[in-house]
């Protein structure tokens, strides 16, 4: 019998720190969105663990992702989590001074024989996919271009990482979308809590009453897990057109969908920080971002088609709030777990047959704990 898994994994900080190093530094993160930096110097910042990243984008339209440190005396760069820089990327400190895809510029004051080509910015890997930027902390130089056909390369190491999810996912086209609200949440659970909960919905009849009645609890169509996601597809119940506060779609469906498409929502868990929600008539993406062990800032957001927003009488607010909702009530039960999980008396319990996407990840977690993986 599968059961959970020991108290460490959740309520440990030594452990935690670990399992950032092993499962986040080495595999492609999801950052954001490209349609959040449309013009050259426009910025974000990113942090995990000690480090922060800015993903900036370069006066040839090429994204970047670099390490928020200057090579002077190591001060932080850039302290907004977004923005834009005026063609130059300036340490507040001393002034050095790099562009905007991090090579050194201006270092005042420096000896003669001082070489400026030698303390460029670090750099993180960054390549994307439809629209979904990717950064790869451990990877520094190994950096990919932001490129109209949202992949880097058919053989690029983020398409390693996603095996078939480009083409299991090319219908929705997610990279002609466009960012229509976001919120981000502080949650006092571990990451992995909040991808277990994402993964099953036998919760869905006591925790989430508005959403048992769009979908039926037990309707999940699940994919064979794979080392990189799990997930699958859900279908509405009668009357039921989408995901909203009463299930009436009041947007155009996403263009290339086909008919069963339209009919269904895909849920995947793409590890190990992107939780992909395609509806038929928008896209809702979670960024989970451990900030201790027993907390994590999530950031979501609801993209919908550029041409559905150009309306004037265009509406989110049916799905925003319908998932706002529904987040605050998975987010109040994993901090519950977190609670009971802290507890000294916690031992792992017993996974039932249908929980086989919360054992299937489980498994990736401990076998890289143990070395395994």
């Amino acid at each position: 019998m599968h059961t959970t898994l020991p108290r460490r994994f959740y309520a440990d900080p030594d452990f935690y720190r670990e399992e950032l190093e092993r499962f986040y530094v080495t595999r492609w993160i999801c950052a954001g969105r490209a349609d959040q930096i449309p013009n050259a110097g426009d910025y974000f910042t990113r942090a995990l663990g000690d480090d922060s990243v800015i993903v900036t984008r370069d006066g040839s339209g090429d994204i970047h992702a670099l390490f928020n440190v200057c090579r002077h005396r190591g001060t932080r760069l850039c302290e907004q989590p977004e923005g834009h820089f005026a063609r130059r990327i300036q340490c507040p400190y001393h002034a050095w001074t790099y562009d905007l895809d991090g090579q050194l510029l201006a270092a005042p004051h420096m000896a003669p024989e001082f070489r400026k080509d030698d303390y460029p910015l670090h750099r993180a890997g960054c390549e994307t996919w439809d629209g979904h930027v990717f950064v790869h902390l451990g990877q520094q130089g190994q950096e990919g271009r932001d490129r109209q056909d949202g992949l880097e390369g058919k053989d690029g190491a983020l398409r390693a990482q996603l095996h078939d999810l480009p083409d299991r996912f090319a219908a929705w086209r997610m990279g002609d979308l466009k960012l229509g609200r976001r919120i981000v949440y502080d949650v006092k659970a571990n990451w992995k809590l909040i991808v277990l909960n994402f993964n099953e919905c036998l919760h869905c009849p006591n925790l989430h009453p508005a959403l048992n009645r769009l979908h039926h609890y037990l309707g999940a169509d699940n994919v064979e897990p794979t080392a990189c996601y799990c997930g699958g597809a859900m279908g509405f119940r009668e009357g039921v057109e989408t995901m909203s506060m009463d299930g009436k779609r009041r947007r155009e469906y996403l263009p290339g969908l086909s008919e069963s498409q339209r009919q269904q929502v895909a849920y995947y868990s793409i590890y190990p920080n992107l939780l992909l929600s395609l509806h038929p008539d928008y896209m809702m993406t979670h960024t989970l971002w451990p900030h201790a062990h027993d907390r994590t800032e999530i950031i979501c957001e609801w993209h919908f088609h550029p041409a559905e927003l150009a309306r004037p009488a265009f509406q989110a607010d049916d799905a925003v709030e319908f998932w706002d909702l529904t987040n605050r009530e998975d987010w109040w039960i994993a901090e519950q777990s977190q609670a009971g999980i802290n507890s000294r008396v916690y031992t792992p319990g017993p996974y039932s047959e249908r929980e086989a996407l919360l054992w299937s990840f489980d498994d990736i977690v401990r076998r890289e704990a143990e070395g395994q993986a």
